[in-house]
This record gives C-alpha cells, sequence and structure tokens, in this order.
C-alpha cells in the first residue's frame, strides 16, 4: 500500500514541476485514485484484524455435526473503495463433507466477490439505465470497473430479493399477522404518495407491449412505489415533519 501511494505522490510531484498552468482535474484524479487505494489497504487491515481477534465459535454443520477447520481460502473482494485481499477461514464436515466460510456469513459476501456496497451500487446503477451505461457510470463516478453482464446478474439477485421480501410482507398482512397498529391522535395527519418510473427489463419481457419509441416499441416497463406515513408537526419554517419508522412501502408493476 505504501509503494502504491508513494508512486502516485511522485505522479503528481511530476505533474506539479512539468506544468506552468495547474490542471485541476488531473490533480483531483490523483489524489482520488491515491485516497481510495489508501483505503482499501486500510480496510483489508481491519479485516485482518477482525479476524484475528474475533471471539471463536463453534461453527455448526446442518447434519447436526461440528464442523472442523481445514485453514483459510483466498478470495478477492471488490469494495467501493477497490480491490481487497481477503483470507478468509474454510469448515468442513467430516460426515457428510459440506462446507461453510463464516466470515463470508458475516460480512454478507457468500457466493461474490462483491461487497455489500457495491452490489448496492450495481443495482442502483442497472435499475436506472440500460447495463452497459451503467457500468460506464459506475466506472466514472465511483472508479469500479464492472462487466455489464455482472450488473445485469447482481440487479436481478437484488429485484429477487425484493420481491420475496414483499410477497412475505403481504402474507403476514393478510394473515393479520404484519404487526400492531400503533394508536393514532385524534389529529394525527396521514399522508399517502405514490410515483412510477420505466425500468430497462429483457427484450421478451416487452413483447406485444407499447413503447415511446418512434417504431412503436418499449424499451422499459413502469414500476410504481408507494409509501404511507404520518406527520409529528412543522419545523421552524413550517413544512411538515415525518413521523421516523412511520413509513410503510408497497411496490408493483
Amino acid at each position: 500500500m505504501e509503494l502504491e501511494q508513494s508512486a502516485e505522490v511522485r505522479r503528481l510531484a511530476a505533474a506539479l514541476a512539468s506544468r506552468q498552468s495547474p490542471d485541476l482535474e488531473a490533480w483531483e484524479t490523483l489524489m482520488l485514485q491515491a485516497a481510495r487505494q489508501g483505503g482499501a489497504g486500510v480496510l483489508g487491515s481491519l479485516l485482518t484484524h477482525w479476524q484475528n481477534h474475533a471471539a471463536r465459535e463453534i461453527i455448526g454443520c446442518q447434519c447436526g455435526r461440528r464442523m472442523s477447520s481445514r485453514g483459510r481460502r483466498a478470495k478477492g473482494l471488490v469494495t467501493t473503495l477497490g480491490a481487497v485481499p481477503f483470507r478468509r477461514s474454510f469448515y468442513q464436515c467430516d460426515r457428510c463433507q459440506k462446507s461453510r466460510f463464516p466470515d463470508d456469513e458475516h460480512l454478507d459476501v457468500v457466493n461474490t466477490t462483491y461487497s455489500p456496497g457495491v452490489r448496492r451500487l450495481m443495482a442502483r446503477a442497472g435499475s436506472q439505465t440500460q447495463f452497459e451505461q451503467a457500468a460506464e457510470d459506475l466506472l466514472c463516478y465511483a472508479g469500479l470497473k464492472i462487466e455489464p453482464r455482472e450488473i445485469e446478474r447482481v440487479a436481478e439477485e437484488v429485484g429477487r430479493e425484493v420481491e420475496a421480501w414483499l410477497s412475505t410482507e403481504q402474507a403476514q398482512i393478510k394473515q393479520g399477522g404484519f404487526r400492531t397498529l400503533p394508536t393514532l391522535k385524534a389529529d394525527t395527519k396521514f399522508y399517502v404518495s405514490f410515483d412510477g418510473t420505466g425500468v430497462p427489463v429483457r427484450k421478451n419481457e416487452l413483447v406485444g407491449r407499447r413503447g415511446k419509441q418512434e417504431d412503436g416499441s418499449a424499451r422499459t416497463r413502469e414500476v410504481k412505489l408507494g409509501c404511507v406515513f404520518t406527520q409529528i408537526g412543522l419545523d421552524k419554517k413550517g413544512r411538515p415533519q415525518r413521523e421516523p419508522d412511520s413509513t410503510s412501502y408497497v411496490g408493483g408493476h
């Protein structure tokens, strides 16, 4: 990490020495690269420290037996700061040979090399535009070089998770076990808000749908999101304030 930072500093010093007029954008780019590299190094050190000092735990298998440690396995993590090397503990059951990576479970990186922060950015970028454009946006705004097909895969996984969560919530509401409704005062103000937007989807999901293109075809499908919340009063400027934790969301297409 120190060598990489020194190289960036030398590049910056050379840029300063060779130009009479400052190139602020070039300086910004160099400093941002150095900051990301330094941050990735610190993050890697934090992960190592956590692994070395975390409390020992018994790792159990689904078959009921205790798993045995098999050392550590390397895994490259892509984080919002860049690539971070990571060696996580590997456990295996002597009876059924099933395996687990507890560190992956704790960090929410099971079966993926992308950190939760990167997956959130990928899903957000992928939901706003085409995946090729999303890849360009992530490189421009976050310095992350990710293939469009990877953004598509992660965005679809997040979409399935959200859909499963919504289905569970709806089932709980129908069964009357969603939650105990709070007691509201007589003068409580109740708000209902909703909006819709177009989401890029595959061509086979647009068959038979009219769109806004010149040939009448569609490139997106509309999804809607609604929310319900209550107000607890006004701020000093007379604007309504939303009551914390009062908002419920519902989505559909």
